[in-house]
């Protein structure tokens, strides 16, 4: 089921509705940077479209007002800790382990309790002691290589992290990581529905003054890339993760690859990644 499926058939259902201020479309970005980069395979693009090119066979450049990044497997690799937590939830309550890693990676902790918790259970308890559970366990927890050299690249640039974690949790996992906790931080404190709803992009979006459109979204797992797709961001897919959704989408394995060069005036950003790494 495609992630356009899933919204249309009612499977992110806001939880709570909230207003949100209208983002007005910019002009094209970028011009700027390929010409002083000395940019070949730079063609101008119609207003309000980032541009996208490729040098033949070999990299793909996206000039963009904005890069929002999902956390859990795209900056952080909690992988182990999030899965020992789910094995125990698999054990007391009797579900396979399986289905549960297949739904919950890149969603609310809510979300994937809802919909294995066996009938008679308080649910409200039980996502309030999985979350201190996974605040007390960052043993482990690293980086996603290139992480923190992107981010510093990414110096002075409109950047988000977009994540399915409370507020509290995602703080902790970058520090853990070692990684700096962005001015702009969408969380599931933050948003009425979670991934595959594109609240948390559009959120971020908004809160960065962008459309977007005019964005790049950075991501590992099914629902979140849905999500970005829906909010309508361009879309790279970090790690092994192959789907339908992603057939036509460009992926890196890590972080490592992906470079960036930011405007002096931190309203542009290009973004350049190897063609076919992953």
């Amino acid at each position: 089921m495609s992630c356009c499926r899933w919204l249309r058939d009612g499977y992110a259902t806001p939880r709570r509705s909230r207003e949100r201020a209208p983002v007005s479309e910019r002009g094209a970005a970028g011009d700027f940077l390929s010409a002083a980069l000395g940019d070949p395979a730079a063609v101008p693009q119609p207003p309000g479209e980032p541009m996208t090119t490729t040098e033949p066979s070999t990299v793909v450049t996206l000039n963009v007002e904005a890069v929002l990044f999902d956390m859990d497997g795209t900056l952080v690799d909690s992988t182990r800790v999030v899965e020992d937590l789910w094995a125990q939830f698999a054990a007391r309550y009797g579900v396979a382990l399986s289905a549960i890693l297949a739904y919950s990676h890149g969603r609310q902790t809510r979300d994937t309790v809802d919909r294995f918790l066996p009938a008679g259970n308080d649910a409200e308890k039980v996502v309030a002691e999985f979350h201190e559970a996974e605040l007390e366990r960052t043993k482990g927890i690293t980086e996603i290589a290139g992480a923190r050299r992107l981010l510093a690249a990414l110096t002075g640039a409109r950047i988000a992290v977009v994540t399915s974690a409370p507020r509290p949790l995602a703080t902790r996992r970058l520090a853990a990581a070692g990684l700096e906790v962005p001015e702009t931080l969408v969380s599931s404190d933050d948003i009425p529905a979670g991934k595959p709803d594109p609240a948390g992009y559009r959120e971020a979006a908004r809160l960065l003054g962008v459309a977007p459109s005019r964005c790049l979204a950075v991501e590992d797992a099914e629902a979140g890339i849905c999500a970005a797709i829906s909010a309508g961001a361009h879309t790279l897919v970090v790690g092994a993760h192959r789907s339908r959704t992603t057939q036509s989408l460009h992926r890196v394995p890590d972080l490592r690859a992906v470079t960036a060069i930011v405007s002096a005036d931190g309203s542009k950003v290009q973004v350049r990644w190897p063609r076919g790494t992953a």
